[in-house]
């Protein structure tokens, strides 16, 4: 069974995203607990596949070249995702077409869709088609292309070109990292070109990423902030990504606060 882990668990992980790698003792400190008790939930993020252990400390597993496992992607910063999809759907208009694509970020927005009216959906994620099939006043367009096995996430050349057909007003991508040079990437090189054409096929580019992408590396470049219209995060990002933000001209939307005049109005047509 994939770990959810607990509020002290997911501070651990944020931490360790955060100064890259930690010692047990500093771990400690920080929290206030044991080290019996850090030791604990150490081994539990590590078995899980979340961390990396070393004599004395932990670090991220593999940061550059590949990702967490799907099944535990989705149980990571599950409240976050949902703050997240709960801002980008009351931002989404009835009535208009979006691309989404691959992520359990992307896929928690699926959720927060059901009750909108009128949509045109396309996508290359079949758990999106999936769960979009469910309103009755949602249509649904799936790409084709090679689908992965372990996330159900459609990707390829076939993909590519089935996406550069269509305009539509909002394309919502989700990213594995944010650089503090302002790069947005991903660790398939396969994924990213099928980011880049949901990019070029719409007319506003949303970005939804919880609070740990800010300074999480990865191996493939997707693009870069001036190419995104809107952020969605959870909290508020950290240094030095508020001045990168505001040079490229992106909106930054909280989960924690509802859009206004310096967001979106969800009234409004993208």
């Amino acid at each position: 069974m994939a770990l959810t882990p607990n509020p002290r668990q997911a501070g651990v992980l944020d931490t360790v995203r955060e100064l890259g790698s930690v010692t047990i003792e500093s771990l400690a400190d920080r929290f206030g607990v044991t080290l019996q008790t850090v030791r604990r939930d150490v081994k539990l993020l590590a078995d899980a596949g979340f961390l990396a252990r070393f004599h004395g400390g932990v670090r991220l597993p593999s940061s550059t070249t590949e990702n967490i496992a799907y099944r535990q992607r989705q149980a990571l910063n599950d409240e976050a995702k949902r703050c997240i999809a709960r801002a980008v759907a009351r931002a989404v208009p009835d009535g208009c077409s979006l691309i989404l694509n691959i992520g359990t970020t992307v896929e928690a927005v699926a959720h927060e869709l059901l009750a909108h009216r009128g949509l045109r959906v396309i996508t290359n994620n079949l758990n999106v088609a999936a769960l979009l099939s469910d309103n009755a006043d949602c249509e649904v367009i799936v790409a084709g292309g090679l689908v992965r096995s372990r996330d159900h996430g459609i990707i390829g050349e076939t993909t590519v070109e089935f996406i550069s057909q269509f305009r539509v007003d909002i394309g919502l991508i989700g990213i594995s990292g944010i650089e503090s040079d302002g790069t947005l990437r991903d660790f398939d090189l396969r994924e990213v070109k099928v980011a880049q054409a949901i990019i070029r096929a719409s007319r506003q580019v949303w970005l939804a990423a919880d609070h740990s992408k800010f300074n999480r590396p990865a191996m493939v470049e997707v693009g870069r902030l001036d190419q995104i219209d809107t952020l969605f995060t959870d909290s508020a990002p950290p240094a030095p990504f508020p001045s990168l933000l505001a040079e490229a001209g992106v909106s930054c939307v909280t989960g924690a606060t509802p859009p206004g005049p310096d967001g979106i109005d969800p009234g409004d047509p993208p």
